[in-house]
Protein backbone atom coordinates (compact mmCIF):
# COMPACT_ATOMS: atom_id res chain seq x y z
CA UNK A 1 0.00 0.00 0.00
CA UNK A 2 1.32 3.50 -0.94
CA UNK A 3 0.44 6.80 1.52
CA UNK A 4 1.22 10.35 0.75
CA UNK A 5 1.45 12.75 3.63
CA UNK A 6 1.79 16.51 3.58
CA UNK A 7 4.28 17.52 6.08
CA UNK A 8 4.88 20.89 7.17
CA UNK A 9 7.88 23.08 9.00
CA UNK A 10 10.78 20.84 7.07
CA UNK A 11 13.20 23.38 6.25
CA UNK A 12 16.46 21.49 5.50
CA UNK A 13 18.34 17.59 4.55
CA UNK A 14 18.66 16.93 8.31
CA UNK A 15 14.56 17.73 8.97
CA UNK A 16 14.06 15.11 5.98
CA UNK A 17 16.18 12.80 7.84
CA UNK A 18 14.39 12.81 11.30
CA UNK A 19 11.28 12.61 9.48
CA UNK A 20 12.50 9.75 7.28
CA UNK A 21 13.57 8.01 10.42
CA UNK A 22 10.95 8.19 12.47
CA UNK A 23 9.15 6.81 9.48
CA UNK A 24 11.08 3.86 8.95
CA UNK A 25 10.52 3.36 12.91
CA UNK A 26 6.80 2.30 12.49
CA UNK A 27 5.89 -1.35 11.90
CA UNK A 28 4.77 -2.61 8.39
CA UNK A 29 6.36 0.32 6.90
CA UNK A 30 8.72 -0.86 3.45
CA UNK A 31 10.19 2.27 2.47
CA UNK A 32 10.54 5.89 2.30
CA UNK A 33 10.97 8.95 0.52
CA UNK A 34 10.61 12.33 2.07
CA UNK A 35 10.61 15.31 -0.41
CA UNK A 36 12.19 18.84 0.94
CA UNK A 37 11.27 20.52 -2.25
CA UNK A 38 7.62 18.58 -2.57
CA UNK A 39 7.11 18.81 1.53
CA UNK A 40 5.83 15.18 1.28
CA UNK A 41 6.24 11.79 2.48
CA UNK A 42 5.70 8.74 0.14
CA UNK A 43 5.40 6.05 2.46
CA UNK A 44 4.99 2.04 0.92
CA UNK A 45 3.54 -0.39 4.11
CA UNK A 46 1.69 -2.98 4.74
CA UNK A 47 -1.91 -3.08 4.30
CA UNK A 48 -2.74 -2.89 7.86
CA UNK A 49 -0.13 -0.21 9.04
CA UNK A 50 -2.35 2.47 10.58
CA UNK A 51 -2.17 5.35 9.17
CA UNK A 52 -2.27 7.07 12.69
CA UNK A 53 0.88 5.21 13.25
CA UNK A 54 2.16 7.03 10.30
CA UNK A 55 1.56 10.44 11.15
CA UNK A 56 2.56 10.08 14.55
CA UNK A 57 5.91 9.05 13.30
CA UNK A 58 5.57 12.66 11.45
CA UNK A 59 4.46 14.80 15.09
CA UNK A 60 6.76 12.69 16.92
CA UNK A 61 9.70 13.91 14.51
CA UNK A 62 8.52 17.56 15.38
CA UNK A 63 6.64 18.43 12.01
CA UNK A 64 3.26 18.82 11.54
CA UNK A 65 0.49 17.21 8.61
CA UNK A 66 -1.57 18.32 6.93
Amino acid sequence: MKTILNIEGMSCEHCVKHVTQEIKSVNGVKSVKVSLKDKKATINHKDDTPLEALKTAVVTAGYEVL
